[in-house]
């Protein structure tokens, strides 16, 4: 029994100690191929994330729902397109639906957001590589320098909106 308590709190440590830390840079990764890549079919990497600020949406499309209002409202803000924009990262195996239909579907939705990249994992890629939350609704904002500014799981509150904004707000220099 001891044992299994021993081994359990080192796994815990070991997950602890490699998730993404605020004011650390985000891992730079690949999704190509087999795991994932752009709405055209290309590979995406992190480092492109560098020189603006970005929202990283990490989200199961069975739970976009938790992000819904926070969309809506970033998606009624201004920002200077040079500075800000945001990536959105669909977790593909988090999801019944079929890839094809799903990746088409968010293709189409690209043309109405000009400012938002679609992304997609089909392995759950940055859920080993990046230890987001899976199965879930994930929002990180990054600086210019890839640095994490700010993580979130879940449903968003009214005053956590307030509070992401905010940030974003005070990154865009």
């Amino acid at each position: 029994m001891k044992i299994k308590i021993i081994i359990m709190s080192v796994m815990l440590s070991i997950g602890i100690l490699n998730a993404l830390n605020m004011g650390e840079k985000l891992p730079d990764i690949t999704l190509e191929k087999d795991n994932g890549g752009n709405s055209a079919g290309q590979a995406w990497q992190a480092k492109t994330l560098k020189g603006k600020v970005h929202v990283v949406l990490y989200m199961d499309p069975d739970e976009r729902k938790e992000a819904m209002p926070f969309l809506d409202r970033l998606n009624n803000q201004a920002y200077d397109k040079k500075r800000y924009s945001t990536v959105a990262i669909v977790n593909l195996a988090a999801t019944w639906m079929p890839d094809t239909i799903l990746e088409a579907m968010l293709s189409k939705k690209q043309k109405e957001l000009h400012n938002t990249e679609f992304i997609f994992d089909k392995t759950k890629y940055l859920v080993k590589e990046w230890h987001v939350k899976d199965d879930a609704s994930n929002v990180l904002i990054v600086d210019d320098e890839m640095k994490v500014v700010y993580q979130n799981s879940g449903k968003l509150s009214v005053s956590e909106i307030d509070k992401i904004m905010d940030i974003i707000s005070k990154n865009i220099k």
